[in-house]
């Protein structure tokens, strides 16, 4: 696979959960069973050991089995009808640490890592590049502006400017949750002239807008464009085959000069479907536990258990995933998931 063109041509890639037992062990068939539904959901990679998998693992032991057991499944699901399928792993902590976990990706099969900064707020911006630089070395870089809500810290478009001019960097997920801050990246990245490095959004808010933006610029006064060509997003834990359905249709209409005005209300109905999964009402507090309970609905989960038994829906978090279910059907994939589970979970 050419990893670059792959992430350039703009990928459905769902940040993978966590299946736990009631005792909060690892549940090898559950999990395995979500990762064959993205991969016949039609994604173009998965995520794996990042946030919505919950950074807890590595506190666990889980780390090494977790990604291990995605790489197999998907080589596995693939085996039958081969096709272009990135698998990035999620790295994070110390530098030390970020080559550990870098090392262990690449010999598991893994293609890129996502460069989580989360942890790490005592760095300066210079210090943070200078860990960039080293774990670059180890895989190839999936830079990561993480929303401080959930651990990530303000970047300056300085950062981001020198940060695309480490060769290694094929693509950056932006995820500030902040207009502002994500076109601090966009800017940065139509500056550095790398055209060869893919933009991903990990704005769950603004999934939609994202993608059908058209960023024109000016660069030593030339007029150039970038686009945002695909997403790395939790919301695309669920519902994957709707969202690989609507990619395609984004994909139709880029090149047209006039959008319907229905790609706004498609944008507004996502948006609000993330509010209640991701828990946006209570600081994001359940946005973990909202994912497991749409896919414990859909019958893949068989709780909506966290490894920290203190982290779940937050009251009238259910209620608000009842209400965007009534009123966005079609953003769901439940028939579709019916149509599969059980051969999903077999073993």
């Amino acid at each position: 696979m050419d990893l670059r063109r792959h992430l350039l041509a703009g990928q459905v890639i769902p940040a993978h959960p966590l299946a736990l037992t009631a005792d909060r062990r690892l549940d090898e068939r559950r999990q395995k069973a979500l990762t064959r539904y993205y991969v016949a959901a039609g994604a173009g990679g998965i995520a794996v050991g990042v946030h919505t998998t919950q950074f807890a693992i590595r506190g666990h032991g889980l780390l090494e089995p977790v990604l291990e057991l995605a790489s197999r499944t998907a080589d596995q699901a693939l085996a039958a009808s081969p096709r272009p399928f990135v698998k990035v792993a999620g790295i994070c902590g110390p530098t030390r640490q970020a080559l550990r976990e870098a090392a262990l990706a690449r010999r598991l099969g893994w293609h890129a890592g996502l460069l989580s900064l989360g942890g790490l707020a005592d760095r300066t911006e210079e210090e943070l590049l200078d860990h960039c630089r080293e774990v670059a070395q180890a895989i190839p870089l999936f830079g990561f502006y993480l929303q401080p809500a959930v651990g990530g810290r303000v970047l300056s478009h300085g950062f981001w400017r020198r940060f695309l001019e480490i060769p290694e960097v094929v693509a950056i997920k932006i995820a500030p949750f902040n207009r502002y801050q994500t076109l601090d990246v966009v800017r940065a990245a139509t500056e550095s002239g790398r055209e060869d490095v893919a933009l991903y959004t990990g704005n769950d808010d603004a999934i939609v807008v994202d993608l059908l933006t058209r960023h024109v610029l000016s660069v030593d006064g030339r007029r150039v464009e970038r686009r945002i060509v695909g997403g790395l997003l939790g919301q695309w834990a669920v519902w994957t085959r709707a969202a690989v359905l609507m990619m395609e249709d984004v994909r139709e209409v880029r090149g047209e000069p006039l959008l319907d005005a229905s790609w706004l209300v498609r944008a507004a109905e996502l948006t609000d479907a993330n509010a209640a999964l991701f828990d946006a009402a209570n600081g994001f507090r359940g946005c973990i536990a909202g994912i497991h309970e749409i896919l414990r609905r859909q019958g893949l989960m068989e709780g909506t258990w966290c490894l920290d038994p203190q982290e779940g829906l937050s009251p009238g978090q259910a209620r608000e995933i009842d209400r965007v279910l009534r009123a966005y059907p079609h953003l769901a994939d439940d028939q579709f998931v019916a149509a599969h589970r059980d051969q999903w979970l077999a073993d």
